[in-house]
């Protein structure tokens, strides 16, 4: 994708009268702030409580990567209890078009595990044609964005699609359709771009490098550069190795007080300590199509990671569409429904893009 001029607002975030997206080249004080811990205080939080939250991680990393279900009465019940409460997307897919009926429904999408399966090599985590194509017809019925961990050239070089939003690095680094589009004004192609933690990008390199070094006497490790974050993959590490892993992470994070660690499927990722998230990304492109404080829009959010839960939490608290969650086991979420894998997430795509065709005045905004 290739970067264009982008006419810049002093003011706030929004469309203008040409059509144009226009950003903020500085993030407000709110989302853009550092979430501000004194130095001291984190140094001997991690000398005190280093093996205990080491072990936090570990266990985390264990309970959103189950690799198995159903194979004892309790573990069935669990999930059968678990189900009940959030329902396949499919099974309820009637319900939930009944709810959307009369509104504008804005996609949003993770990647990984949600468009396409986990892999062991993140490089070699590509959609299928089927799904591309799918995602393409959804694009063309409703305003579509990819919101991931990945930078965003990794992740549009598997999608290819210019005719959607991309937000990667966990929103950190959002750019618009480089193709015309009914939903842009003026059906023109504008590209919007807000990148909040920008100036975090030479410490994000100078971390990546520090763990590269630091990780490679670990078999399996894995260290990922997005730009504005860095992943280091569990994946490929012996569970027995784990612990020894997350304490060389901890032992670079350490030295830098403005990052912060999160933790997903057999991956800790380090990421710049601002207030901003996959949320906060799902507002910002909500606002930039015009639908901020507006009762006839209908978010819908799919994904399969912790990450994700940022995103699901955002639409309960403003009580607008849902969240789905893409995952075979039970998992603490606050998304409304669920569905188990990557090709139920295309069959639901696919059944919203028929949907929207056999009647798309009386049941969606266009």
């Amino acid at each position: 994708m290739t970067q264009k001029n982008v006419v810049v607002s002093e003011t706030k975030t929004g469309i203008n009268g040409s059509g144009t997206i226009t950003v903020a080249q500085k993030p407000p004080a709110a989302p853009g702030g550092y979430v501000h811990i004194p130095r001291r205080r984190i140094l001997k939080n991690l000398e005190i409580n280093g093996g205990q939250r080491i072990n936090t991680w570990i266990d985390s990393m264990r309970a959103s990567s189950p690799t198995h279900v159903k194979s004892s009465p309790s573990l069935a019940e669990e999930y059968n209890s678990w189900i009940l409460r959030h329902p396949s997307a499919l099974d309820m897919f009637e319900q939930i078009m009944d709810a959307a009926k009369g509104k504008q429904i804005v996609m949003f999408l993770d990647y990984d595990g949600t468009l396409s399966p986990i892999v062991d090599d993140p490089d070699r985590a590509f959609m299928s044609e089927s799904m591309r194509k799918t995602v393409k017809k959804l694009a063309r019925c409703f305003p579509t964005a990819i919101v991931t961990g990945r930078c965003i050239d990794k992740v549009y070089n598997f999608v290819r699609l210019d005719e959607l939003y991309y937000a990667g690095s966990h929103g950190m680094d959002i750019k618009g359709p480089t193709k015309e589009s009914k939903y842009n004004k003026n059906n023109k192609a504008e590209e919007v771009l807000f990148q909040p933690a920008r100036e975090f990008v030479p410490m994000i390199n100078e971390v990546y490098e520090q763990l590269v070094e630091k990780t490679k006497s670990t078999p399996g490790a894995r260290v990922e550069n997005h730009k504005f974050c860095t992943s280091v993959h569990f994946r490929c590490v012996d569970e027995k190795r784990w612990v020894e892993l997350a304490q060389q992470v901890k032992s670079v994070l350490k030295e830098y007080p403005k990052l912060r660690l999160t933790q997903g499927r057999k991956v800790l990722e380090i990421r710049p300590a601002i207030k901003w998230d996959k949320g906060k990304a799902l507002e910002f492109l909500l606002e930039s199509l015009g639908f901020a404080n507006c009762n006839d829009v209908f978010p819908v959010y799919i994904g399969d990671d912790r990450t994700d839960e940022d995103a699901f939490k955002k639409l309960r608290d403003i009580d607008q569409g849902f969240g789905i969650l893409v995952s075979k086991f039970p998992k603490d979420t606050a998304a409304a429904y669920s569905l188990q894998e990557p090709n139920e997430v295309m069959e639901f795509l696919q059944r919203l893009v028929e949907w929207k065709k056999t009647s798309p005045r009386s049941r969606s905004r266009v």
